[in-house]
């Protein structure tokens, strides 16, 4: 993605399908940098992340949070599915368990369950860290815990009636 149109998309100009819709966290601003904390050196929990403005008609929300800077392509950090439509935040420190609750995780890149921080490879710059919500018209993706990013992703098609998005940044040296 250019500069520009992560630049609106962090304004909350740009939508990535149908309504766009509000996501924040208490603990960092869109585009400003991840505390260590919530990366592979701190504690490498979850952030607390909000989301608001779901559209009409959502029955649940699917979060993915990737780094598209990655070395490799783009690393999968943290797959969360199967979140019911009164539900608007995943708190600090999300359990890393497959099922909470009845919301689902799937396998993250680090081949795990849960989330997992960032973790660049030392000297590389900075990385760029989205959290990504979909509000979807189904209230279940129909997969069993543990689903791939592309399990998930395949399932969603054409159901996506909003979305929004979180970034911050993190670097190693």
């Amino acid at each position: 993605m250019n500069r520009v149109l992560g630049f609106f998309l962090g304004l909350g100009l740009i939508s990535m399908g149908g309504v766009l819709m509000k996501v924040f966290s208490s603990a960092f601003e869109y585009g400003d940098v991840i505390p260590s904390k919530y990366t592979c050196e701190g504690e490498d929990i979850s952030p607390p992340v909000r989301w608001e403005g779901a559209p009409e008609g959502t029955k649940s929300f699917v979060l993915i949070m990737d780094d598209p800077d990655a070395p490799l392509g783009t690393f999968t950090h943290w797959i969360v599915y199967d979140i019911p439509a009164d539900v608007n935040e995943l708190y600090e420190n999300f359990p890393k368990t497959a099922e909470v609750k009845g919301i689902k995780q799937g396998i993250n890149d680090f081949g795990r369950v849960g989330y997992g921080g960032p973790c660049p490879p030392k000297g590389h710059g900075y990385h760029r860290y989205f959290f990504r919500i979909y509000a979807l018209d189904i209230s279940s993706l129909g997969l069993p815990p543990e689903a791939t990013r592309e399990q998930v992703e395949s399932k969603i098609k054409g159901h996506i009636l909003g979305s929004g998005e979180l970034m911050g940044r993190y670097k190693r040296d």
